[in-house]
């Protein structure tokens, strides 16, 4: 596991306050070359491992494997993500160096449960492992800084792998970034920020390039799995088309003012469209809240009875709003729907058409605005 130097200068009632920090795979997958680079060179594997990340800071990781093999060497560290509820916290990162050709520099390789990139719009070449720019640029970092110490080419051929990384990939967007075969390695200063979101906002950014770069028009945004099946559906979509959006719709439509595309459609559930067109761009309860106010608002232009609207002020969650405003089959899904493009349109290019498409629990359409 990982240890933080800085986590020794926490007092006991500090660290029940602070929320760990952890390390991405990228970092665990340096650590762990740097060790086996040593190994090759030296036949002795230093334990715990210590390396640099770009801002500075200098995590020890502790070995769970160290052995020569094969003419070259393998090390590997488990990885820590703090206290951040990632996915491959505890995954064993592995990297095994072997000599390359010379003048080839570093060369990676997808070991076993490392997936490799099959589609165009990723910072990486089709056809190469899914091992992002900043670990690349970390790993090869460390490669140079030996070899210059010990008078060696660093010409070497890395293999990351991940044992089980196949299963933890069906948890990720990776097979519909057209990433197959297993997990990728992330990471950009090779820290992880506990409940910062960073892997699945990145995660929206990459879903909206591979959607680009195949050349779709319109693409889809869905805040769940329901209204995700709905609008495949009622469209079409083929699968690289639809982004996991989640609650972060301000992460997805920033992105679209600098990566446009001709279309786009925001899926969601009433509660979740209803925060947007209040103007919330993070949806999730803990950040954002209904404004039954609002909707009561929406309810008494469109003509609603006292009665109704006296029963829309005692209501506690969106859904009974919805119920009650059907009952005199008033449309107030599609004014929220309305006011929720207005809103989103304001965020993203120019050129990108919006739409929103409300769908209840049942993934049925409750309402709709589009151009």
């Amino acid at each position: 596991m990982a240890r933080n130097p800085q986590d020794d200068d926490l007092t006991a009632a500090e660290e029940k306050r602070t929320l760990r920090r952890g390390w991405t795979t990228g970092a665990c997958a340096a650590a762990a070359t740097k060790a086996a680079y040593l190994g090759l060179l030296t036949h002795r594997f230093p334990d715990p491992v210590q390396i640099t990340l770009p801002k500075g800071e200098r995590p020890c990781f502790e070995l769970v494997e160290a052995r020569r093999c094969d003419q070259g060497a393998r090390a590997a560290v488990e990885k820590d993500a703090g206290d951040d509820p990632d996915v491959t916290h505890g995954a064993i990162i592995s990297a095994r160096v072997c000599r390359g050709d010379p003048g080839s520099g570093v060369i990676f390789i997808a070991g076993d449960g490392v997936g490799v990139v099959t589609m165009p719009g990723l910072p990486v070449a089709v056809g190469e492992p899914a091992i992002n720019p900043g670990p690349r640029g970390l790993i090869r970092k460390i490669v140079q800084e030996i070899a210059r110490s010990h008078g060696d080419s660093g010409d070497l051929e890395v293999t990351i792998s991940i044992p089980g990384g196949v299963k933890l990939a069906k948890k990720t967007a990776n097979e519909r970034l057209g990433i197959v075969g297993g997990l990728s390695i992330l990471g950009t200063t090779g820290v992880v920020i506990p409940y910062s979101c960073s892997a699945w906002i990145a995660s929206i950014h990459r879903g909206i390039d591979v959607a680009r770069a195949a050349g779709y028009d319109h693409i889809a945004a869905a805040t769940g799995s329901t209204s995700e099946k709905a609008v495949r559906a009622f469209y079409n979509l083929p699968k690289q088309a639809l982004i996991e959006m989640g609650d972060f719709v301000g992460g997805t439509l920033k992105y679209l003012r600098k990566h446009p595309v001709p279309r786009i459609t925001i899926a969601g559930g009433f509660a979740k469209i209803s925060k947007l067109a209040t103007g919330h761009l993070d949806l999730h309860s803990k950040r954002s809240e209904v404004d039954i106010a609002n909707l009561a608002g929406l309810l008494a232009k469109r003509g609603a009875s006292g009665q109704l609207l006296d029963q829309v002020r005692d209501a506690r969650i969106a859904s009974r709003v919805l119920e009650l405003a059907q009952t005199e089959a008033l449309p107030l899904a599609d004014d929220v729907a309305e006011h929720a493009r207005g809103f989103a349109l304001d965020h993203v290019d120019s050129k990108v058409d919006v739409e929103i498409m409300i769908f209840d629990r049942a993934g049925a359409l409750a309402g709709r605005a589009a151009s």
